[in-house]
């Protein structure tokens, strides 16, 4: 990595969150979440109040499958701001957070502030997270370590963004070989190294990849949310150039990587843990996921605003998306996450 384009990351990050206040059509609407239709239950034989969305994430109890999806990486009043009602907001709904890229630590250590999350959040998970291909740019096992230790994080998230990196202006596009520099990172940290695409989708192919690496936690984080290649469209600056607007729906949507991931990791002897993101924007979103092998649900751009408001703001965002998963299992019968979890006969052929 070259200072002049280190200099620019914190910038970035405040780029990012204008382009998605700016521009309604960032977020594409085109999950697959309306292809798949659910069996009504007009006689559901479970009582609503003791309906179970409880479940466990990284060793630690949660209220239901969800994470607050990574966001918010930078410097500055504004994101400090966002990520500790992100964190106070999660421990008092009992769901995980991801923090944003961390990679901004490294060349302005005024950033850690925004990461140091854990007295804001000290009973609920909490992920940090490096860019992936920034392995094949200097960064390694010190500064994994240094992203965990901020946060004392559960889990590290190694992020996959080709697309992202393919249309940034500054991007970095080396991702030769990152395979093995991601098994080296997974054997070497003291925390579950889980993979994560970051709009596009993890295909089968991945998912091997990420299997012999040691990875057993994987994030599909399909196409069909907030599409970065469109925000990065935003930040090239030049009338001819319509890069990322041609690859604003690129990949696999998220509906069809969880169909595909589901058999990957059935096919591999051992425990594994399923996240599904990528255009989840109500609790009903979430059910189709966990019904589709989901063990975590990750959501980002609903909770933005209320975190670019308040803690309560946030708790009650969750709180929403948490009545709408329970009545959604209500209706559908489930009375536990299990009766939910991988139940193909709730979907209408």
């Amino acid at each position: 990595m070259t200072d002049s384009k280190d200099h620019h990351v914190a910038g970035r990050k405040l780029d990012h969150l204008r382009a998605l206040d700016d521009d309604a059509d960032i977020d594409r609407g085109d999950s697959g979440f309306d292809r798949i239709a659910l069996t009504h239950r007009a006689l559901p034989e479970v009582d609503f109040d003791a309906i179970d969305t409880a479940t466990s994430f990284l060793g630690r109890e949660l209220s239901f499958p969800l994470l607050i999806s990574s966001m918010t990486g930078g410097t500055g009043e504004e994101i400090e701001r966002i990520n500790r009602n992100l964190a106070a907001g999660a421990e008092e709904a009992r769901v995980a957070m991801a923090v944003g890229s961390q990679r901004v630590m490294f060349t302005d250590p005024s950033a850690r502030a925004s990461f140091d999350l854990r007295a804001h959040a000290p009973t609920v998970p909490l992920l940090a997270n490096i860019g992936a291909v920034q392995l094949n740019m200097g960064l390694g096992l010190k500064e994994c370590l240094a992203a965990i230790e901020v946060l004392q994080a559960d889990g590290l998230y190694l992020h996959l963004n080709p697309l992202q990196e393919a249309v940034q202006p500054e991007g970095d596009r080396d991702f030769a070989d990152l395979g093995s520099k991601i098994a080296a990172i997974a054997r070497d940290v003291p925390v579950p190294v889980l993979l994560k695409e970051v709009g596009c989708g993890l295909s089968a192919a991945d998912i091997a990849i990420g299997l012999r690496a040691g990875i057993r936690h994987f994030d599909v984080a399909g196409r069909g949310g907030t599409s970065w290649s469109r925000i990065e469209y935003r930040r090239r600056q030049r009338a001819d150039d319509d890069l990322g607007l041609v690859f604003q729906d690129w990949g696999l949507q998220t509906v069809d990587a969880l169909r595909e991931a589901r058999p990957a990791l059935a096919a591999h002897d051992g425990a594994s843990v399923l996240i599904a993101s990528g255009g989840i924007r109500n609790g009903v979103d979430m059910a189709k996921c966990v019904i589709l092998g989901a063990d975590m649900c990750g959501v980002a751009a609903p909770l933005l605003k209320a975190a670019q408001n308040s803690r309560e703001a946030v708790v009650s965002a969750i709180r929403k998306l948490h009545l709408e998963f329970r009545t959604a299992m209500f209706l559908l019968g489930c009375g536990t996450l299990a009766d939910l979890k991988d139940n193909s006969s709730l979907i209408r052929q």
